[in-house]
């Protein structure tokens, strides 16, 4: 079977990729999508490498990279004028924060709107045409659309009359109100909840945790010293109040190192401005991970009582003590307390804080559990044959 991964990436990442490397934006293909996936930055090539270690053959597109895309196009034989080069800053859309968090919780209801206004993200018709190409020279049997989101309704409908693709829907978040879901075959889910509301649909949908891919421990530098006491690592923003919450609790009474985004979107009286060490992104992330005695975690607000974030699953795969918020399902992920440690409330988890720093044995021993846990359990080529064994199934 052939099978095309289609992934999105944010654009402080891509500024930041790009900076790092000079020339990369006018690289040939291959050379910047290997660059892409060195970085170990979310997915990088796991879906791909694991169906090709599952006996088929697999490939990854980077839909919204306007630079991978140029030299693709370019590569083709397709007219396509060259992106300007990454610059030093991604632009902010202009919405006030007062009015970000308060419309958060009605992002599903608003984003059909959002998109009618040019507020929500979309491929324009020159991004896709090269796309359509893109698939059409591929001839795959799956894809695996993981941007629901670029990929509208439309262009769904326009990849799933190439051949006879099966297409698969993932989708972390909950689903845009009143779209059109009819071209999929199948949508995926971490959330329960999110995977119950394509049932009710009428849509087929399933389950599927995210993963940890085993070979980053093959691939990353050598382990630093652990002389970080506690880290966080993520973005900060108006979807992450009760996060927000906890972690300036936590500034305030330890020497928390906070990596991640959104700074800006906090007064300047937030204790977590001090705390606060920049962006690190995938190589730089694990490490940042594996120089932790304590990272912490906290879901979205739009979680709700479900656990199931990458973090889960980065920081233990990296064998990292893992501090996180307590979910009603987390024990169908990890056994709480020899595994993970969870925290109900800010006042908990400043005293587990407390104890676990003292520990220093009772603390590895579940980092090291929560490894094994995660090397055993919760891999990329078990959901690769999850997803396989759906489609058997149909």
């Amino acid at each position: 079977m052939r099978v095309l991964i289609l992934n999105a990436d944010y654009p402080r990442f891509l500024a930041w990729l790009y900076r790092r490397t000079p020339g990369l934006s006018h690289s040939p293909y291959t050379m910047q999508i290997a660059a892409r996936n060195a970085s170990l930055f979310g997915v990088a090539d796991f879906y791909s490498r694991n169906f090709v270690a599952a006996g088929h053959v697999a490939a990854d597109i980077h839909i919204n990279n306007p630079w991978m895309r140029a030299a693709w196009a370019r590569e083709h034989g397709l007219a396509l004028e060259q992106p300007p080069t990454p610059g030093s800053e991604v632009q902010w859309q202009a919405i006030p924060n007062w009015l970000q968090r308060a419309i958060a919780p009605f992002k599903p209801a608003l984003r059909p709107l959002a998109r009618k206004v040019g507020l929500s993200p979309r491929l324009d018709a020159q991004a896709e045409t090269i796309l359509l190409a893109q698939i059409e020279e591929f001839r795959p049997d799956l894809v695996l659309n993981q941007d629901v989101f670029h990929v509208d309704a439309p262009l769904a409908r326009r990849i799933k009359s190439i051949g006879r693709t099966i297409l698969i829907g993932q989708v972390g978040i909950a689903p845009s109100r009143g779209a059109d879901w009819s071209a999929y075959d199948l949508m995926i889910s971490q959330i329960f909840r999110v995977v119950q509301s394509f049932r009710n649909a009428g849509v087929r949908a399933e389950t599927l945790h995210l993963a940890f891919e085993p070979k980053i421990l093959d691939i990353l530098p050598p382990a630093p010293e652990r002389n970080i006491d506690i880290s966080f690592v993520g973005a900060i923003s108006a979807d992450h109040q009760q996060r927000v919450s906890q972690l300036e609790a936590i500034a305030r009474k330890y020497d928390l190192k906070l990596y991640g985004s959104g700074l800006h979107t906090l007064p300047s009286s937030s204790p977590l401005h001090r705390c606060y060490q920049g962006e690190a992104w995938g190589v730089e992330m694990y490490q940042v991970l594996r120089s932790s005695r304590i990272t912490l975690n906290s879901h979205i607000d739009m979680a709700g009582a479900e656990a199931g974030n990458a973090r889960l699953f980065e920081a233990t795969g990296v064998g990292t003590f893992l501090l996180t918020d307590f979910k009603d399902n987390l024990h169908t992920l990890f056994d709480e307390r020899r595994e993970v440690a969870a925290w109900r409330s800010v006042g908990d988890c400043l005293g587990m804080i407390d104890r676990y720093l003292a520990n220093t044995d009772e603390r590895n021993a579940i980092a090291a559990a929560g490894q094994a846990r995660t090397l055993s359990t919760h891999t990329f080529r078990q959901r690769v044959d999850d997803i396989l064994g759906f489609i058997d199934g149909k």
